[in-house]
């Protein structure tokens, strides 16, 4: 198994099993969609490619964000803390948002497999993908979506992708989850969760209780480059693991 990893930049370098990794907050919103009984997501980059869509199923509902608001016309922000408790069940969520959605459309070309992944799967992210990369290439690609330039110690999906790379190679620090706790204290200090201590709607406080839920969902969440049109779209489904 080889592990590499690419930026949103280099993310047509990606090859083998791609993880894309988006914890504040696309991913964990898609994590808590599918709890709460959604029947699958469509990815998408642009907000009118969103809403083109969903014409193809006027049931979807409209998901995410731009500069963290939500998005005129949409049904839904980016806040997974609201997510679960929305009425999603057995409806589509069509999700645009500035750096997770960006990313997995961006690997979709040359990906044999995209997983997404946000700290809330972690554990059962990295054991899908060691299984696929078994039956594969055996490289997996991981793509920390947010930008690190903010943060001394990296971003919060950067934390992230460390942890995964420790349950993909099955080292102690894993199981015992030291390097998380440290790193998010890290970000605490540096200021990364300060958006949500002000009750702003976009930004409720429960959203980061709900972000740092480490592996509190135990399914891969599968996506796979569908086109419609001039739309290239990623098709992302629930897979339970046992």
């Amino acid at each position: 198994m080889h592990i590499i990893r690419v930026t949103r930049a280099t993310a047509e370098q990606a090859r083998g099993v791609v993880i894309v990794i988006d914890v504040i907050r696309a991913f964990s919103v898609a994590g808590y969609a599918f709890a709460n009984g959604a029947s699958g997501l469509w990815l998408v980059r642009e907000t009118e490619e969103a809403k083109a869509l969903r014409t193809r199923d006027p049931q979807a509902l409209l998901a995410g964000e731009v500069g963290g608001r939500l998005i005129p016309g949409f049904d839904l922000n980016n806040s997974p803390a609201l997510v679960r408790h929305a009425p999603v069940q057995g409806r589509r969520l069509i999700q645009r948002t500035g750096a997770g959605t960006q990313g997995a459309v961006a690997v979709a070309a040359n990906a044999d497999n995209i997983l997404l992944c946000a700290l809330t799967n972690a554990s059962a992210t990295a054991r899908y993908a060691r299984q696929l990369a078994h039956v594969g290439q055996g490289i997996i690609t991981m793509l920390p979506t947010g930008d690190t330039t903010d943060f001394t110690f990296g971003s919060e999906d950067t934390l992230c992708a460390n942890y995964l790379e420790a349950l993909l190679q099955e080292r102690p620090e894993a199981e015992t989850q030291t390097l998380l706790s440290t790193g998010i204290a890290r970000l605490d200090k540096e200021g990364r969760f300060d958006l949500w201590k002000h009750n702003d709607p976009d930004f409720p406080q429960e959203d980061i209780t709900a972000v740092l839920d480490t592996n509190r969902f135990n399914f891969a969440m599968v996506g796979i480059r569908e086109q419609w049109h001039d739309i290239t779209y990623v098709d992302v489904h629930k897979v339970d693991l046992a």
